[in-house]
C-alpha cells in the first residue's frame, strides 16, 4: 500500500477527531447556561491521545497496517443535579450543534452521534444516558427497553454496567465546573500518542517498503 495512502487515513483519523472536540466545546458551551448542569467532560477516546492500532478497514486490516485510532462518536460526562429539563439539554445540543455547522466552525457532527452520561455529583453514580430522540416516549426499538422512559429523556442501555475507569479521563477533559467556568477547550487535549516513533510503527513502514 502507498505511503501517501496510508498518510491520508492518518490525517483523516486526526480529523474526525478535531470535529468532534470542537463539537464537545459547541456543547458544553450550549449547557453552561443551565443552573442544572455542575460539570461537563469529556470522556472516551475523543479525550485521549491518539494511538496506532490495525482498523477494521479491510485493505488496511488485510495487510495488517496500523494506522490512528478511530473516534466513532463523542462521550461526554454530564454531571446534573435535576432530571427535570433533560429534554431542554438535548434541544440546546442539537441546536448547538446545527448552528456551528451552519457557521462553519469546522464540525459537521450532529446529536445522534453524541453519547451523554449522565452522572450524579458527589457520588459520581452514573445515572443513564440522554436520548437523542425528538419525542419521549417513542416507538423505536430502543425505547421498548425495561425502564427506558421512566424518567424523560433518560435512556436505559440493556445490560450496561458504567466501567470503573469510566470517567478516568475526566482528570484532564474536564470543560466546564460550575463555580469555576470554562476550564479549557476540548481542543487543547493531547491527539497523539508521542511515543509512537515519528516514521510510524514497525508494521506501518514495513507496509510502505513494498511495492504497490
Amino acid at each position: 500500500m502507498r505511503r501517501s495512502l496510508i498518510a491520508e487515513q492518518n490525517r483523516f483519523m486526526l480529523l474526525h477527531q478535531r470535529e468532534f472536540r470542537i463539537a464537545a466545546d459547541v456543547v458544553t458551551d450550549a449547557w453552561m447556561s443551565f443552573p442544572d448542569v455542575c460539570a461537563v467532560a469529556v470522556i472516551g477516546s475523543v479525550a485521549k491521545a491518539l494511538w496506532k492500532e490495525v482498523p477494521r478497514f479491510s485493505e488496511f486490516r488485510r495487510e495488517g497496517i496500523e494506522v490512528w485510532h478511530e473516534c466513532r462518536d463523542l462521550d461526554l460526562a454530564l454531571w446534573i443535579e435535576s432530571q427535570e429539563h433533560l429534554n431542554a439539554l438535548r434541544r440546546a445540543a442539537a441546536g448547538a450543534l446545527r448552528a456551528a455547522y451552519e457557521r462553519g466552525a469546522g464540525t459537521s457532527v450532529v446529536s445522534h452521534q453524541l453519547d451523554i452520561f449522565l452522572i450524579e455529583p458527589g457520588s459520581d453514580r452514573y445515572l443513564g444516558r440522554l436520548c437523542h430522540f425528538k419525542a419521549c416516549p417513542n416507538d423505536k426499538r430502543d425505547c421498548a427497553v425495561p425502564g427506558c422512559g421512566a424518567i424523560p429523556f433518560n435512556r436505559i442501555i440493556p445490560d450496561f454496567s458504567a466501567r470503573a475507569d469510566l470517567l478516568g479521563p475526566a482528570d484532564h477533559a474536564m470543560l466546564y465546573e460550575r463555580g469555576k467556568g470554562r476550564l479549557r477547550s476540548a481542543l487543547d487535549l493531547p491527539t497523539v500518542d508521542e511515543s509512537i516513533p515519528k516514521g510510524g510503527t514497525r508494521s506501518e513502514r514495513q507496509a510502505t517498503e513494498r511495492k504497490p
